[in-house]
């Protein structure tokens, strides 16, 4: 019951705050409602020299500490038995270990070459334009992330003997359906800030478009966790931040209060000042999201934090980023694509993505592992909780 309490209030709140600021704002709802949304409302900002360096300052700063913190650990001498990769063997077994990240005995396995071959063949038909292909031109992006899903399984079925896709499979399949929700929830906020667009959808009816959409979108947290998974079996990349930085808070519900508080605030300014608070398109989720997770769970993905262990937030932080490196990779060359208008930092683009904009991948990377274990926690238990 509490669980169904936190996925309902989760809901309404994240969809209904947004279109109470415009209401109170005294904007017409009819524009952030249109489906297919083709219509450009939203004048945006140029760029800004100050901004930009601002907020790439603030980026920097945030990720400086645990750049620095890992990549000491990587070039630190293991041979005293002082390391953390050191530690971590005797933690875990030294056989365990050989057995899977450091002398892995298991072959690639043979469906890991099929999704190789699902990918090739759909990368190279995204990107050109055969004649005889013209009428699938525009639907090659869910076999490329399919294709890459078999692959990232596999290369973890290889290191370590174990894949989400095998091991988990329920877990895994009912991901497709979330996360097909979980995105067309982040097309909606995008209706209040307008940051990206798409080419070529004016001549689909609604029906076409929500068929067409939803397909690629259910790819998208099979790929942001299977790559979660795998950054995990690299232990020199991850156990520094085992024991790390502290964060010491007394009073856990009262800040889930507040946070929910701030990240609702945050919903609800998108319509108003859209040019202001677009980041608030990938902070306010989480805020809202981790607030419930401890209001009626008693923990989040946030637990381990007030023991140092900052691995959790790190990890699907990380493999956001390498997925939205891929997704803007992949995307640049497809003849059904998205581009960008990001205010103030709408400059120096690695493929259609404003290089700035790829800090927002890092939340988003931890939005994905919340709201996997909001729904489908069942079957993907956290194991910490506040004490």
């Amino acid at each position: 019951m509490k669980r169904l309490l936190a996925e309902l209030s989760l809901i309404v709140g994240l969809v209904g705050i947004p279109l109470l600021g415009v209401i109170v704002a005294g904007k017409p709802l009819a524009q952030y409602l249109e489906f297919p949304p083709v219509t450009q409302y939203v004048e945006h900002a140029g760029f800004s020299r100050q901004v930009f360096f601002a907020l790439s300052l603030f980026v920097c700063l945030v990720l400086a500490p645990f750049v620095i913190r890992i990549l000491a650990a990587l070039t630190r001498r293991e041979g005293k038995g002082t390391g953390y990769f050191s530690q971590w063997l005797k933690q875990v077994g030294r056989s365990r270990v050989e057995k899977s990240c450091l002398s892995p005995s298991i072959s690639f396995p043979w469906w890991g070459w099929l999704g190789a071959g699902l990918l090739a063949i759909a990368w190279i038909l995204a990107w050109s334009r055969f004649p005889w292909f013209e009428t699938w031109q525009g639907f090659t992006f869910s076999p490329i992330w399919l294709g890459y899903i078999i692959v990232i399984n596999a290369w973890t079925f290889r290191r370590t003997g174990h894949c989400l896709m095998l091991d988990r499979p329920k877990y895994f399949l009912w991901l497709f359906p979330l996360s097909a929700g979980f995105w067309w929830y982040f097309e909606y906020l995008n209706r209040f800030v307008q940051n990206w667009h798409y080419v070529g959808i004016d001549s689909f009816s609604p029906l076409e478009y929500f068929i067409y959409a939803t397909l690629p979108f259910s790819t998208v947290l099979p790929a942001v966790l299977s790559t979660k998974e795998w950054l995990e079996s690299f232990p020199r990349a991850t156990l520094p931040l085992r024991d790390f930085w502290p964060v010491r808070i007394r009073h856990w519900r009262l800040a889930a209060v507040l946070s929910f508080v701030a990240g609702g605030a945050g919903l609800a300014g998108l319509g108003i000042w859209p040019d202001v608070l677009f980041p608030a398109v990938w902070m306010s989720p989480i805020l809202i999201m981790a607030s419930l997770q401890i209001l009626f769970d008693g923990r989040s993905l946030f637990s381990g934090l007030q023991h140092g262990d900052w691995r959790s937030v790190w990890v699907p932080a990380l493999s956001g980023l390498c997925c939205g490196l891929l997704w803007e990779l992949w995307n640049s060359r497809s003849l059904a694509h998205w581009q960008y208008t990001v205010p103030y930092v709408q400059r120096f683009s690695l493929f259609e993505m404003p290089l700035l904009g790829y800090a927002g991948y890092l939340p988003f990377g931890v939005e994905c592992a919340i709201i996997a274990e909001l729904f489908l926690g069942r079957w993907n238990p956290v194991k910490r909780a506040i004490q």
